[in-house]
Formats: C-alpha cells, sequence, structure tokens
C-alpha cells in the first residue's frame, strides 16, 4: 500500500447510525448518502470490522461510509456491545450517531405507516418500543452524537447531518441543470422551474436563420437584439439570482431550470446559454439542449 493510501485507511472513520426504530435512522443515512457517503443498511453487527477492513482495502475508493445497525438484525444485534468493544479494544476509529424519539412520536409514526414494530410483530407497538428502548440502553451510553428528531423537521435533520458528518471546508453545492426544450416534445417532467420563452422574437421566421439553432452567434445576436429580449433576460436574471440561493439555503442538492420554445431550436437554447453563463460561476451547472438535434440544423454546439 502507497504512502497515500495509508494515510486514506488511516483517516477512515465510518459512522455507524443506530438507535430506535421509527426515530429516523434511514432518513439520516439518506442524507449522509447525499454527502457522498458509501451506506449500507441493516447490516448485522458481527460484519462491521469485515466491512471497515474491505472499505480501507479500496485504496481511497471509499473513503466515508456509514452503516445502520439495529434491531431488525434480531439475534444478531445482540452482538453489537461486543462488537464496539472489538473496535475500541483494535483502535479502530468510528462514530456512533444514535437517533431516537419519544414514545408518543414513534407510536403515532407507526400508526402512520401502518408497519408493525420489529420487536413486537404481533403485539402492541407500545410493547416494542418498551422493549427497544431497554435493549439499546447500553449501545446509547456509547453514542458520540445523540440527535432526537420528536420535534425536527426533516430540513433540520438534514442541517444537523451535514454540520457534524460533512467535510470541513467542502460545503455541499446544489448541482443546477439548465435544460433547453420544445414544446412540442413535451415539457421535462423532471423540471423544477419552467420558463416558457415562445414570446420572444422568433428567428424561424427568417429566412437565413431558419435552419440555424440558438448556438449560431447569428441567431444569438437577432434574439437579443430586441428590447424585449434585453428587458426579460434582466428580470430572469433577478429571479434566479433570488431564487437559487434560498433553493440551496433549504438544502435542496439538485434543480433543473427548464427553458421551453416551440421546437427547442432557437429561442429556448440562447436563453438556456444565457443562464448557463450567469450562474456557472456559482453553482455546478451543466447545459443540455434536449430537442436541439430533433430538428434538422445547419451547426449546434453541445455544452457540458
Amino acid at each position: 500500500m502507497s504512502e497515500k493510501n495509508a494515510k486514506a485507511a488511516e483517516k477512515f472513520r465510518p459512522v455507524i447510525i443506530t438507535g430506535m426504530s421509527g426515530g429516523g435512522k434511514t432518513l439520516a443515512a439518506r442524507y449522509m448518502e447525499d454527502l457522498g457517503y458509501f451506506c449500507v443498511d441493516n447490516l448485522p453487527p458481527v460484519f462491521i470490522p469485515k466491512f471497515i477492513d474491505l472499505c480501507r482495502e479500496t485504496h481511497g475508493q471509499i473513503s466515508r461510509a456509514a452503516i445502520v445497525v439495529d434491531t431488525r438484525s434480531r439475534e444478531f444485534f445482540d452482538a453489537f456491545v461486543q462488537i464496539l468493544d472489538e473496535l475500541d479494544a483494535g483502535d479502530i476509529s468510528y462514530e456512533l450517531l444514535f437517533i431516537e424519539a419519544s414514545d408518543d412520536v414513534i407510536i403515532r409514526r407507526y400508526k402512520e405507516t401502518r408497519r408493525p414494530h420489529p420487536l413486537a410483530p404481533a403485539a402492541r407497538i407500545s410493547e416494542g418500543v418498551t422493549r427497544e428502548r431497554a435493549q439499546l440502553a447500553p449501545v446509547r451510553e456509547r453514542a458520540t452524537q445523540i440527535v432526537d428528531t420528536s420535534r425536527l423537521r426533516k430540513t433540520e435533520l438534514r442541517e444537523i447531518i451535514r454540520e457534524h458528518y460533512d467535510t470541513p471546508g467542502s460545503d455541499a453545492v446544489m448541482n443546477v441543470t439548465v435544460l433547453s426544450f420544445g414544446f412540442k416534445y413535451g415539457v421535462p417532467l423532471d423540471a423544477d422551474l419552467v420558463f416558457d420563452v415562445r414570446f420572444l422574437p422568433n428567428p424561424f421566421y427568417v429566412d437565413n436563420l431558419r435552419s440555424k439553432s440558438g448556438t449560431v452567434p447569428q441567431v444569438a445576436s437577432y434574439i437579443e437584439s430586441w428590447d424585449v429580449t434585453q428587458k426579460f433576460e434582466r428580470h430572469l436574471d433577478d429571479f434566479v439570482d433570488f431564487l437559487l440561493p434560498n433553493y440551496e439555503k433549504e438544502g435542496k442538492s439538485q434543480l433543473v431550470i427548464a427553458v421551453g420554445c416551440t421546437g427547442g431550436m432557437h429561442r429556448s437554447v440562447f436563453i438556456a446559454k444565457h443562464l448557463y453563463d450567469r450562474i456557472k460561476s456559482r453553482y455546478a451547472v451543466r447545459l443540455e439542449h434536449r430537442d436541439l438535434m430533433k430538428n434538422e440544423v445547419q451547426e449546434h454546439v453541445s455544452e457540458g
């Protein structure tokens, strides 16, 4: 193993997520996955040391991992404390995140999902909660972080996960896709924002521009030359400048901005490129022209 890989293995510090069923462990793991963690759900405790070894042997390809361990492991769960003792004895570094909630909140959540409790599949949910809380007591004492989700909104839990387990100095960046399209081919199903630019002057009605796309400078100059285009760009810029930071603040990880014209060849392509150029220095952004190749064009440019 190279010195670089050895240091990566040495720094590897998995997060073991455990706690009360219905507390929010799955949601916490999902947020950690968004941060780039390799996540494994419902891993029997006896496999934890082997899993850590395998991650360390990936030569840094798996640099962060989260393991969800809970009472769904049934009889395997009894070995959890023993496994934690073995990790401590072997000087293996890890974080233990314990997720919990009050009894009444957990019972209400189970009632809403209509699922049986893993420790009381044929009995009252309250019995399962009582058994589980007693069983988890010694594990809770070992926790490096305890989060009570009883009164937390999902966005608040996500922020807690991000604050404690994201890499320092590497704030998650919202990924933005700016997508041009033609309404005659349908609105993109995954669009978060849709801008209809069919009111802009249409190069289709100019003979020497009809067969060229909005990526061609001659077409772009024609669309840009109109007052209505310039006014729209100013309003659009202000609107997007306001929205994007607020989406990011709310924790949105992906945003699709769709710009549509009739065929997805001229106006939408031009405006999508305008948006891309405006925000590319602030966000991880990619530009797609969904329907450009569906039109017969003399020239086109694809940008990522």
